[in-house]
């Protein structure tokens, strides 16, 4: 019945954009802080992002910071994250993760989606 679902990736040239949506059926998006994560072949998951619940605060790793946003739409139960100025090394499986709140890491995340491919080319 929970379930996160991850969309909106694909192949794209260095320099253009990407949506991802991330939608929750189940539970309500809201009610909690909404990480997005990435994981490049070989290398360790590592969060990007984090929409925080308690105070509505965006969170960016400096590897995406003035490049990436997060936003939501809560009528749609869905969070977003807007990718912009893409380069190779953002490519990866993203996944979105809902927690209790931003500080927790991969561990403390409750649900997570089944991700979603990015492929930035040169």
């Amino acid at each position: 019945e929970v379930q996160l679902v991850e969309s909106g990736g694909g192949l794209v040239q260095a320099g253009g954009s990407l949506r991802l949506s991330c939608a929750a059926s189940g539970f309500t998006l809201g009610d909690y802080s909404i990480g997005w994560f990435r994981q490049a072949p070989g290398k360790e998951r590592e969060r990007v992002s984090c929409l925080n619940s308690s105070d509505g605060r965006a969170y960016y790793e400096d590897s995406v910071k003035g490049r990436f946003t997060v936003s939501s739409d809560n009528a749609e139960n869905t969070v977003y994250l807007q990718m912009n100025s893409l380069k190779p090394d953002d490519t990866a499986v993203y996944y979105c993760g809902a927690s209790i709140w931003c500080g927790l890491g991969p561990t403390g995340y409750d649900y997570w989606g089944q991700g979603t491919q990015v492929t930035v080319s040169s």
